[in-house]
């Protein structure tokens, strides 16, 4: 087994992403079985439930980046459904709603910068705490019942196509472009290199590291706004229970993709193809019978995998 972690063959392997080996699999599976699923409108379909998903994993991947984690999305995913869904606002325009689901993206994320990173609070403890605390708040306002239906506006943007492609999939390849391009091109990017990296030593060369969490927690909330809009366009009826997977979901993502929590280490598009991998693998497993039961397993086993390859990279 040492020989084999050692060896030339398995440091090459290991420089690429579980994700796109994983994802090869999948579309295998699916042309062997059903061929006629890899359909570009029919994959397009299935690819657009998880734009949501693939959208807070770019928020989930930069707070990763820097050494922390983010589990309060699901929270805010919901608090911004009920706020457009319930008529709390009754008339109020698109902008509006997008205004309002961005500033509170903004001030969530922003709490939990300033607990992180100022009061050193666990970003496990408190952002699972506020998710906790939002979810209960909009069970107690909607009395645990769907509040309503969704503008219809928002369906009608869902729905659209542009060069034959849906136009929330077209949006999700934009910000994961967006979120490359800040990473590598940009002196907040080699912030967040260097504090994944060792935030004593780049304390010590300057880096604001205390700075650095604080904006990437924010970012953060903001991609959890935009994953919300998205999420709320998507169902025809307001939910109380839309989204609260999706923070699970999207640290077992950016791990597939090659973000390893505690390291600081990955890029951007792994954990794109990490997103892809479970819309994939949601279609073959219901291809095959595979109830909810066996997809929670199966996500299990994927985390896991993921991290004893990761484990063994490290220990080479």
């Amino acid at each position: 087994m040492s020989a084999l972690v050692n060896s030339t063959f398995f440091r090459r392997v290991s420089r690429i992403p579980p994700s796109y080996y994983l994802l090869v699999a999948l579309l295998l599976v699916l042309f062997a079985a059903r061929p006629q699923m890899l359909n570009a409108n029919v994959l397009g379909v299935f690819v657009r439930q998880v734009v949501p998903l693939g959208i807070l994993v770019l928020g989930q991947l930069l707070v990763m980046r820097v050494k922390s984690i983010d589990l309060s999305g699901g929270g805010v995913i919901l608090l911004i459904n009920y706020c457009i869904s319930s008529g709390v606002f009754p008339g109020a325009s698109l902008a509006f709603h997008v205004l309002l689901a961005l500033a509170t993206g903004l001030a969530i994320g922003l709490f939990n910068s300033l607990m992180v990173a100022r009061r050193r609070v666990s970003a496990v403890i408190v952002t699972l705490a506020l998710s906790i605390v939002l979810v209960g708040f909009v069970q107690y306002l909607s009395s645990d019942k769907p509040p309503g239906d969704v503008p219809k506006i928002f369906a009608e943007l869902f729905n659209t196509r542009f060069l034959g492609l849906p136009s929330p999939v077209l949006f999700w390849i934009a910000l994961t472009a967006l979120m490359a391009l800040l990473l590598s091109q940009t002196v907040f990017g080699r912030f967040v290199a260097a504090v994944g990296e060792s935030m004593p030593a780049a304390h010590f060369s300057g880096v604001p590291v205390e700075r650095t969490v604080i904006l990437a927690h924010t970012l953060a909330g903001l991609m959890a706004a935009i994953a919300a809009l998205v999420q709320t366009a998507s169902i025809a009826v307001g939910s109380v229970r839309v989204g609260l997977d999706l923070p699970i979901l999207s640290v077992a993502a950016t791990i597939l993709g090659g973000v390893v929590f505690g390291r600081g280490e990955g890029g951007v598009w792994g954990p794109f193809f990490g997103v892809l991998c479970f819309a994939f693998l949601f279609v073959v497993m219901t291809m095959f019978g595979v109830g909810d039961a066996g997809k929670l397993v199966a996500q299990g086993l994927i985390i896991l995998f993921a991290a004893i390859f990761y484990g063994l990279r490290a220990g080479k």
